[in-house]
């Protein structure tokens, strides 16, 4: 056993962890990052954001997904396999991890392998397969960003084969001709999208009326028209009572007696902290009422010394918001001038065509009883959606503030809408007015245009 004395121990090397350490490092502080073996990265890299949407983007590339539009329907594309896929997906795993590599060896932070488990709140053991003790390391700091999980209910007969979480899907030999996707989610509709770009016959169950229901309705329920030009089918209002194999099929049987059959079934209905195996009672750190660790503004812990950062807190979840806050919580172990995590930020939500929002929902502006006029610009009237062959589905949707302009919201749906969101971003951080966007000149032709567009028809609203 190998005894390590450090400033700060980071468990996880996800995109929080990573820029916790980093940051702790510059600052002076010697540091130890935890990790599985073979799991650098995190499950961002190997089973959640990066592989996914590398998926994404290879299936937008190979089946030429924007440029049916210029052609029949009865046009024929190419043929791909999930070979194809899996083989771009490998390619970029192994670049990042590379390179997650190159940044810790470039500020000094070692890497351990293995599990870890706090003893105490100063000192966490990491053990190898077998259980056995390979390292004890004392510490000053101690920041936990183990992510989280597929939940996986005892009840659903996971197989890895018909019966999949959005990790073993990655793992599929061959493509489907059918799948059914119990969860309308971010991470369900995100791969429902995905399949049903490559052709497959995709239906989406969920207990609410449409999907996406967290974001905009408007905005979910566009997507969920034009996923449905597709081919993609949505059952609304259904609660799952049953999941099982039959005649080497998946089948779903709801409360209502409705049975819905398909080649396999991807669950995603939620996701879970990772901690089972930390021990973190040993740290005196507690659990909330939703299975995340409580943490502050500051991402301290109960424990003294321990912090928490991204999805193992729950809230947003997202690789961005993680990053920012293994920063932040570094800076604040550091003893160095912080400030709390910023109100305005984006949501990105990679289903085909991609969504982008930031601020507030329409029906969250409605329900605080504010005065509000809506500016809406479709991808239709766009010159450079036309061009670049995404016309078929998309749209800007701009909400502000009738009486003082401030823009209160930005929802996009549509292609490239997680690269021209933040333009509303930086402007609402600004707090400026919808006018804006009206008075200032845009590259023609471009998707950011559909700001100046969207602006000028709520503008126009306010004079009629």
């Amino acid at each position: 056993m190998e005894n390590i004395s450090v400033d700060l121990v980071v468990i996880g090397s996800g995109p929080a962890g990573q820029k916790a350490a980093i940051q702790a490092s510059k600052l002076k502080k010697s540091v130890v990052v935890i990790e599985k073996p073979s799991q650098l990265g995190g499950a961002c890299l190997h089973s959640g954001t990066i592989p996914s949407k590398t998926l994404r983007a290879g299936i937008l590339d190979l089946t030429q997904f924007y440029l049916r539009s210029f052609y029949s329907k009865d046009y024929k594309f190419a043929d791909i396999s999930i070979g194809d896929l899996i083989f771009r997906l490998n390619a970029v795993i192994d670049i990042q991890s590379k390179t997650i590599e190159r940044h810790f060896k470039k500020n000094n932070i070692e890497l351990v392998y293995g599990n870890a488990q706090f003893e105490s709140a100063k000192i966490v053991d990491v053990k190898d397969a077998n259980g056995t003790i390979t390292h004890r390391i004392k510490t000053e700091f101690a920041l936990i960003a183990t992510g989280s999980s597929p939940r996986n209910p005892p009840n659903v007969p996971f197989d890895n084969k018909y019966i999949l979480d959005s990790s073993s899907l990655l793992q599929m030999d061959k493509l489907p001709k059918s799948m059914i996707v119990l969860g309308g989610g971010v991470i369900g509709s995100e791969y429902a999208s995905f399949f049903a770009a490559l052709g497959v016959e995709v239906t989406v169950i969920d207990k609410k009326d449409h999907m996406l229901p967290r974001l905009d309705r408007e905005i979910g329920i566009h997507l969920q028209n034009g996923l449905s030009e597709i081919g993609l089918k949505f059952m609304a209002q259904k609660k799952f009572k049953e999941i099982g194999v039959e005649d080497k099929q998946a089948y779903v049987k709801c409360d209502d007696q409705t049975v819905v059959k398909a080649d396999v079934l991807l669950y995603a209905l939620g996701r879970e902290a990772n901690v089972s195996e930390l021990a973190i009672e040993n740290a005196g750190i507690t659990l909330n009422s939703r299975g995340y660790i409580y943490a502050n503004s500051l991402y301290q812990t109960q424990a003294q010394g321990v912090y928490a950062v991204g999805d193992v807190i729950g809230g947003a979840s997202l690789a961005s918001t993680s990053m920012e806050q293994g920063r932040l919580a570094a800076l604040s172990i550091c003893n160095q001038k912080t400030h709390h995590f910023p109100d305005i930020y984006p949501l990105g939500i990679y289903t085909i065509p991609e969504i982008s929002c930031c601020g507030y929902t329409e029906e969250e502006v409605k329900k605080m009883g504010y005065n509000y006029k809506i500016g809406r610009a479709y991808y239709y009237e766009i010159a450079a959606s036309q061009i670049y062959g995404s016309n078929t589905m998309g749209m800007f949707k701009i909400i502000f503030h009738t009486d003082t302009l401030e823009i209160l919201g930005v929802h996009i749906v549509g292609h490239q809408a997680t690269e021209v969101i933040h333009i509303g971003q930086v402007a609402m951080s600004f707090r400026s007015k919808i006018d804006f966007f009206v008075d200032q000149v845009f590259n023609y032709p471009t998707y950011a245009e559909g700001y100046r567009i969207a602006a000028l028809n709520g503008f126009n609203q306010l004079k009629s």
